[in-house]
């Protein structure tokens, strides 16, 4: 069974930083695209980033660019997300994706973690 584990969510100050991280398990998924989303409060959920297979290809939305940063380590079967310079409009549950073969968003999809930006 393929469980993706978010955490390091929590409430932090406007400007602050957060990392999240999403463990995999039951399957490994060092060949595929894994990224995360959010979805805010009354909102529909929204991509955030991406990143390939080798971590060499990394995509962002506009509004997390230059503030959040995507990562993974393969052999831990983990993605992160950096983010800093955090505002309250960052405010959501943030969701880890995991892709199998060209299909994005991918299939999986883990429970969430809340992140709150206080003004």
């Amino acid at each position: 069974q393929v469980q993706l584990v978010e955490s390091g969510g929590g409430l932090v100050q406007t400007g602050g930083s957060l990392r999240l991280s999403c463990a995999a398990s039951g399957r490994s998924f060092s060949n595929d695209d894994m990224g995360w989303f959010r979805q805010a409060p009354g909102k529909e959920r929204e991509f955030v980033a991406r990143i390939n297979w080798s971590g060499y290809s990394k995509y962002y939305e506009d509004s997390v660019m230059g503030r959040f940063t995507i990562s993974r380590d393969n052999d831990r079967n983990t993605v992160y997300l950096q983010m800093n310079s955090l505002k309250p409009e960052d405010t959501a549950v943030y969701y880890c994706n995991a892709a199998v073969g060209d299909r994005w968003p991918g299939v999986y999809w883990g429970q969430g973690t809340e992140v709150t930006v206080s003004s």
